[in-house]
Parts: structure tokens; C-alpha cells; sequence
């Protein structure tokens, strides 16, 4: 089920981190300075009006006013509307779910180089949601987002190669991407690493955390 959208959710063999935007409670005055600039077409304000209508934060809920917000900055290529669109899409929060809306949106922001939708992108094509499974390509966008830093695509990572779906099984490399997660707080990597981690000779953990740290200083000095 791909619901809660403020934190990260398990989904089959994939994790999908949702929403883009601040999680930050806003008096009356401050939301009525983001609807202005949201008024005259400003993307980035679009785009947090939708998130506190989403979130009823200092004012109700409201889907159907989230949905509009999100596509108006959308509409004008806004990457993280276009996710948070997706992300609507893909529960039926106000809507019909619609896994080809959903995967529609997840693209246009993935071709954006947006790390959260091209791993939602690739938690997709991973479970066969509204496409058929296809491995490759949810390697692709994991890896697209994991070399950007993106916690939960080296964890999902790690899934692929410890699990061995759509490449040959491999402990070592998925330590590697667990390691890196791990090294972010993900709690579910720390967790793979102490169950793999009796499977592995000390030299592959030796090498496997070598080739992390390699990673690790590649990816934080992009």
C-alpha cells in the first residue's frame, strides 16, 4: 500500500518517499503571503500552497485544492509538483488512482534529474504498478537516484542485489548500498546490513565498505 505521505512507506521490495516541500507550520499571515506569490504564477509557492492544503497545515485539509496547486506548477514544469502530482495519482487521494497519471508525472520529473520521483519511478516498474515489471528499468531510476544521495534508492538497491531481481545475486554489492543508506540513518538498511553480514567473509565486508566509502566521497563532493 503506498500510503503516508509525510514519512517513507515499504512497499513490496521498494521503498517510495513521497512529498517534496517544507513540513513547516505556517500562521495566517505567512499562507496568505504563499497564495499571493501562488497567484501570480509563481511555481515554487504553487507547489507549497498544494503541500499545506495536502497536510492541512493551518488550514483544512483539502484534496481537491492540493491537486489543483500541484498541476498549475506542474503544468509549468515544476519537478517536485510534478512528484507530489504522481504521488496523488498513485494513492487516489482526491481522485481516481491512476497508475498511468501517476507514472506519467513520476517521468516528466525523473527526466528532471528529481531523485525522489525517479525512485518512486523505479519502485513502479519494481512492483508493476500500471506498467509490467520490468527490473532493468527500476534499476535504472534507483540508480539514477542513488548516486544523487537519495537514502531509500540505495536501500532499494540493496534489495535488488541481495534479493537477486533482475540481476544475479550479489551480498557484496547490496552491503555496498546498504552501507551508504545506513551511513543517512535508514533504519531498514542498518537492519540488512547485521542480517547479511554473517553470510560474508571479512574480506568481502572489508571490501564491500571500502567501495561504499569510495561512493560516499564521490557522491558527497558532486
Amino acid at each position: 500500500m503506498y500510503r503516508q505521505l509525510r514519512l517513507c512507506s515499504l512497499v513490496f521490495l521498494g521503498i517510495l518517499l513521497f512529498f517534496h516541500g517544507n513540513a513547516l507550520s505556517m500562521d495566517k499571515k505567512q499562507i496568505k503571503k504563499l497564495k499571493d506569490l501562488a497567484m501570480q504564477g509563481e511555481p515554487s509557492a504553487q507547489n507549497e500552497l498544494g503541500l499545506i492544503y495536502f497536510n492541512g497545515d493551518g488550514i483544512p485539509v483539502n484534496y481537491f485544492k492540493a491537486m489543483k496547486w500541484f498541476k498549475k506548477a506542474a503544468e509549468q514544469n515544476d519537478a517536485k509538483a510534478q512528484n507530489n502530482l504522481g504521488v496523488m495519482y498513485l494513492n487516489g487521494d482526491g481522485v481516481s488512482q491512476n497508475y498511468q497519471e501517476a507514472m506519467k508525472w513520476f517521468k516528466k520529473a525523473a527526466e528532471q534529474n528529481d531523485a525522489k520521483a525517479q525512485n518512486n519511478l523505479g519502485v513502479m516498474y519494481l512492483n508493476g504498478d500500471g506498467v509490467p515489471q520490468n527490473y532493468q528499468e527500476a534499476i535504472k531510476w534507483f540508480s539514477n537516484a542513488a548516486e544523487k544521495g537519495h537514502d531509500n534508492a540505495q536501500y532499494n538497491l540493496g534489495i535488488v542485489y541481495e534479493k537477486g531481481k533482475g540481476v544475479l545475486q550479489d551480498l557484496t554489492e547490496a552491503y555496498v548500498w546498504y552501507s551508504l543508506a545506513s551511513a543517512q540513518g535508514h533504519k531498514d538498511a542498518i537492519h540488512n546490513l547485521f542480517v547479511i553480514e554473517p553470510k560474508l567473509t571479512s574480506e568481502q565486508i572489508a571490501e564491500s565498505q571500502k567501495r561504499a566509502a569510495e561512493l560516499w566521497e564521490k557522491y558527497t563532493n558532486n
